[in-house]
């Protein structure tokens, strides 16, 4: 039976002090990476760097290049000091690797969430979907783009209708 390895602490860490692992495999885009920053701006940072004894990221490169770009200082991370060298490479791989394989979306529970979201005016976007996203997801795109245009009401009466913004 495994030994079980011992629960990481959550600390924060000043930015400058984390390496990045020099053979990481996944890319990150500015697009993506601007989408990170985003989603930290909006919700916080809330999924901590996961990063070996001698502050070298494992997870959360990604993460990491947003909060740069946010100005941050400090990220929180767990410091994870049980792995051996082979099982922090792989783990590395893993953990990109596997949110990329198996699983789906339960189409009819995304859009309905989608379209909730929408109605009460929150940029789905931030959640990492844009219409193209949609419609990869087999949705329309335009019907969670229709909902926050204000409907084409024809005016009443004899005099002209005047707005400003």
């Amino acid at each position: 039976m495994a030994k079980k390895p011992p629960a990481p602490t959550l600390e924060s860490i000043g930015i400058e002090l984390l390496i990045p692992y020099a053979n990481n495999a996944k890319k990150h885009s500015d697009e993506q990476v601007a989408q990170i920053a985003a989603s930290i701006r909006e919700f916080g940072f809330n999924n901590p760097v996961l990063i070996d004894g001698d502050n070298g990221i494992i997870a959360g490169h990604g993460r990491v290049m947003a909060a740069r770009k946010l100005g941050m200082t400090l990220v929180p991370v767990l410091r994870l000091t049980h792995l051996t060298d082979a099982q922090r490479r792989a783990y590395i791989l893993a953990d990109n690797r596997l949110t990329e394989t198996g699983g789906g979306w339960n189409e009819e529970i995304l859009k309905a969430e989608l379209e909730r979201l929408t109605e009460e005016g929150f940029d789905v976007g931030l959640a990492g979907f844009d219409k193209e996203a949609i419609e990869e997801l087999g949705g329309g795109g335009d019907e969670y783009t229709r909902k926050v245009e204000p409907p084409n009401y024809e005016p009443k009466g004899e005099k002209p209708a005047i707005t400003a913004l």
